[in-house]
Formats: C-alpha cells, structure tokens, sequence
C-alpha cells in the first residue's frame, strides 16, 4: 500500500503535535484543594465521631484537609440538602446513615432526591442491632416473638435508636 506524500506530511504533523495537545488536555490533580466533608448532625454524637476518625485518616493519602461542616436539623436534611446543592466535583462530600438517605426519603417531602443526587462511595460503620424483650413476653425465640406479635397485633410496642451505618 503507497502513501501519497499529502497523507504522509498529514500523518507526520498530527504525530509531532501530538506531545503538546496531550499536554493540554491532562486532567487536574485531584484533590486540588480542601474537601468537605457534610456531617447532617451535630458536633459530639456518633455520626461526628465516625467522621472526624475517617478524616484524619483521608488527609495523609489525599495531601489535602478534610473540613468537617456540621449541618445538624430536621433529621440530617439540612446538612444532606447543602451537600446536594454543592457542585458534582467531589470538593463535598457527606457521611450519611440510614436515617438521612433513606428514612428521610420515604418519609418527608424534600428538596432533593436522595436517589438521584447522591452516589454512595464506601461503607464505613457496620452496628449490630440486639432486640431485647421483658422476661414476661411469652416468646424465648425470633420466630416464636412474631409468631405472638402476629397474633396480638395492639399489645405490643418497640422503639429503635438509629447509628451510624453507611456512607
């Protein structure tokens, strides 16, 4: 197959060029300055903790700080509606739970969609959850409490604290 000298001189442009214009479209360095990290509680709880033992961890690795912004209100929306409204270039992030990214969601009417807007990056805290009963409930099992439960739908009440859980 025979080049004709016009593709030739083409071809040979394009190569020299191509060192300068590969120059120019790298991507920046990331991160390229602070990152945020939403925590939709207030300072001093579970959720701050589990946040401020993951940021002195990232800071090393990525160069960069890590500022946490408490947004505690109406159940971790507030603080997770700043983190939807923030640009999507990964400057801000949040450490979310059950209760703010699907709770929320199922229950309120917000200003965001929980899931559209956010995208989850990693697990972080697993809890494990103990159902505790008086010694009176006539069931020394799981199956044998609903079993009852089903059976006497009125007699009954629970409570359930929520915990860290993901992020």
């Amino acid at each position: 197959m025979r080049v004709q000298r016009r593709q030739f001189l083409h071809l040979t442009a394009g190569t020299a060029a191509l060192p300068a214009v590969s120059r120019i479209a790298r991507a920046q360095t990331y991160p390229s300055r602070p990152i945020t990290m939403i925590v939709p509680f207030p300072a001093g709880g579970p959720t701050d903790v589990v946040a401020r033992v993951v940021v002195e961890r990232m800071r090393a690795p990525l160069g960069q700080p890590v500022i946490i912004e408490n947004l505690g209100g109406a159940d971790g929306s507030i603080g997770l509606g700043r983190a939807a409204r923030a640009p999507p270039d990964g400057y801000t992030i949040d450490l979310g739970l059950m209760d703010t990214h699907v709770l929320n969601g199922a229950l309120y009417s917000l200003a965001y969609d929980v899931l559209h807007d956010f995208e989850p990056i990693s697990p972080l805290v697993t809890s494990p959850r103990v159902l505790f009963a008086r010694k009176t409930t006539p069931a020394n099992t799981l199956r044998e409490l609903i079993a009852w439960l089903k059976a006497n739908p009125n007699k009954a009440s629970a409570a359930v604290v929520t915990s860290v859980s993901t992020c």
